[in-house]
């Protein structure tokens, strides 16, 4: 029995406009056109934003290897390559869509001039020309738009290498789109690719150099690799797959109160502290996903949480790995295989534990010199019903109240239980969550003066009821919370003005 068919070729226009709405960003957009750059061997890819109104446009040109006409007229071909072809390990990509996916997705024109062994070729996608003719086809326009041959002979001299030219940037210049616009979406965009292509773009052999308006790009290394305060770094663990190697390196960051201001706010990531927390998924050490839980968790998947902020998890698949871990046409999502998320779960379990311990680091100060233990105001009694918040009243200030209350002791006891009994847990809670910070303890950013007040009071009853020298009560200062921190402060106590 023959079977009968029909051919159904898609009308050019609307499936090329059904491709617009794929979901780029601008920032996605322009790294996959550097994957292709990067797979094209170019060691140097600078990107030029021009700023004219509605006539404003984006380059980018590379110093790769350069195609021939032919390679060009495949690489403008829609689903020229299949994506279950085998791939050679350093390429990036997949589908064979993303020059002209994330082309489309921010112009109406997208014009490709390269060069290879010192001869050039030039095509172009134009979408407005395919508009005026609906029943041309799939029609690839050779050289450039009338008045567009200036904005593409960059590289005129070069040997080899390919420039992507982006014009009539419809997405991107919208109606009340003014030049302060257009520069946001510049530092967007260099926050965005300094994250995506760090590891390529870092150390004194880095394999990359990106260039925005002629300045380089930074990279941001999510995982604060050799700061001196980082929490932990456990090695990296391997899993061997049927597709390839899955290699996995744990992260947990320092605490606020372990950097600067200005290491915080640089450190935090493009989106902040809460958001960049989870895996980071790599391939060829190219950034697909950053933070997230990849839909791990026990009863119901683990969302990002104040708590575990600090936790970083590096992840490297390699190229053969698409299929198995579900890797978009953008680049942006990935799902572990169901083999996998048991060996991923044990390891973010691990990390999420130790950056909660970091995060709560104000309630659990560590030791002080000597592994001696730091005399804390709070404790937490973990009962049946739940945990409580209790004061220490062993802690010196307190002890000291106490034993010098005579007849107030019951008085300042019914107080300290009834500062107890209304810890404001949910109030704190909810303004931790709203305001993505926890708040300020420990004099933190109270003068000197205010902080030495304090512990005057303290270091006084120290040396007078408890009968210990200066030495003494220095050293016992340093293992009273939160007078541990301020070490040069307690050394001035008692001394002789």
């Amino acid at each position: 029995m023959t079977l009968k068919t029909r051919s159904a070729p898609p009308h050019a226009m609307a499936m090329l406009e059904a491709l617009r709405g794929l979901g780029y960003s601008t920032s996605a957009a322009l790294a996959d056109i550097i994957d292709n750059s990067i797979s094209a061997e170019a060691n140097e890819v600078r990107i030029d934003f021009i700023w004219e109104g509605t006539a404003s446009r984006i380059s980018i040109l590379d110093n790769g290897r350069g195609m021939t006409d032919a390679e060009l007229e495949s690489a403008m071909r829609l689903g020229d390559k299949n994506p279950l072809d085998v791939r050679a390990s350093h390429d990036l990509g997949r589908f064979g869509m993303g020059l002209k996916t994330a082309s489309f997705s921010q112009c109406r024109r997208l014009t490709v001039k390269t060069i290879k062994n010192e001869t050039d070729s030039c095509l172009r996608w134009d979408l407005d020309e395919l508009a005026a003719n609906p029943e041309g086809g799939w029609l690839l326009f050779e050289g450039p738009a009338s008045g567009s041959s200036a904005y593409i002979n960059a590289f005129i001299a070069a040997k080899s290498g390919t420039l992507v030219l982006w014009e009539l940037m419809d997405r991107i210049v919208t109606d009340g789109y003014t030049a302060d616009n257009f520069n946001d979406l510049i530092d967007t965009i260099e926050s965005h690719l300094a994250m995506i292509f760090h590891r390529l773009l870092q150390g004194p052999r880095a394999k990359l150099k990106l260039l925005l308006n002629g300045r380089a790009v930074a990279p941001w290394d999510p995982f604060m690799s050799g700061h001196s305060a980082k929490s932990w770094t456990s090695p990296v663990t391997n899993h061997s797959t049927s597709y390839g190697n899955v290699a996995v390196q744990c992260h947990v960051l320092p605490h606020r109160d372990k950097l600067t201001s200005a290491e915080f706010e640089e450190n935090a990531g493009p989106e902040g502290w809460t958001a960049q927390q989870g895996f980071y998924v790599y391939r060829n050490e190219r950034l697909l996903v950053a933070g997230g839980w990849l839909g791990l968790g026990n009863a119901r998947a683990w969302n990002r949480e104040e708590a575990h902020r600090l936790a970083r998890i590096r992840l490297d698949i390699p190229n053969t790995a698409d299929a198995d871990w579900k890797i978009d046409v953008r680049k942006s999502t990935a799902r572990p295989p169901v083999s996998l998320r048991p060996w991923l779960m044990s390891l973010a379990e691990n990390t999420r534990e130790r950056a909660r311990r970091v995060f709560a680091y104000r309630g659990t100060p560590a030791p002080a010199q000597g592994n001696v233990p730091i005399e804390q105001a709070w404790r937490v009694d973990r009962l049946k019903a739940g945990i409580r918040y209790r004061i220490d009243q062993n802690h010196p200030s307190i002890a000291a109240v106490l034993a010098s209350a005579g007849e107030l002791q019951p008085l300042i006891k019914s107080m300290l239980r009834v500062i107890e009994e209304t810890v404001p847990v949910q109030r704190i809670w909810l303004d931790t969550a709203e305001n993505k910070e926890t708040p300020r303890t420990n004099f933190d950013g109270e003068p000197n003066a205010a902080i030495v007040e304090v512990a005057a009071v303290l270091f006084d009853d120290l040396i007078e009821r408890k009968g210990l020298s200066v030495e003494e009560a220095r050293k016992s200062m340093l293992r009273t919370e939160p007078f541990q921190k301020y070490p040069t402060l307690v050394a001035k106590l008692g001394a002789k003005t």
